[in-house]
């Protein structure tokens, strides 16, 4: 898992990767935590067919006003830098295993 802190890395990573998961999250937020372990869990199992990137919204609050973050966690997944899917809230593993595994097929 990879954090970020400047936009244009940001975008690149994006524009780089054929399927990146981002966490939009806060240090002080609950469900954030909960999130970590899911996160780190999708990571071991999923290795290179997904790119999970963390951004804290505190400290990249211009990135989280242009994509309209509201509520922390926000995971948003990009496909070839297009928005494929976005939820807030805690989200399972075995949903985020599934999402890959649909969008890396197509």
């Amino acid at each position: 898992m990879q954090t970020t802190n400047q936009k244009n890395n940001f975008q690149a990573i994006l524009n780089s990767t054929p399927l990146v998961l981002v966490d939009f999250y806060t240090e002080w937020c609950g469900p954030c935590k909960m999130m970590k372990p899911i996160l780190e869990e999708l990571h071991q199992e999923m290795g290179s067919k997904v790119r999970i990137l963390k951004v804290d919204v505190d400290r990249n609050q211009q990135v989280a006003h242009t994509l309209g973050i509201r509520g922390v966690p926000t995971l948003i997944l990009y496909k070839q830098g297009e928005i494929v899917w976005r939820q807030s809230g805690v989200v399972p593993v075995s949903s985020l295993r599934q999402l890959i595994h649909q969008h890396s097929a197509n």
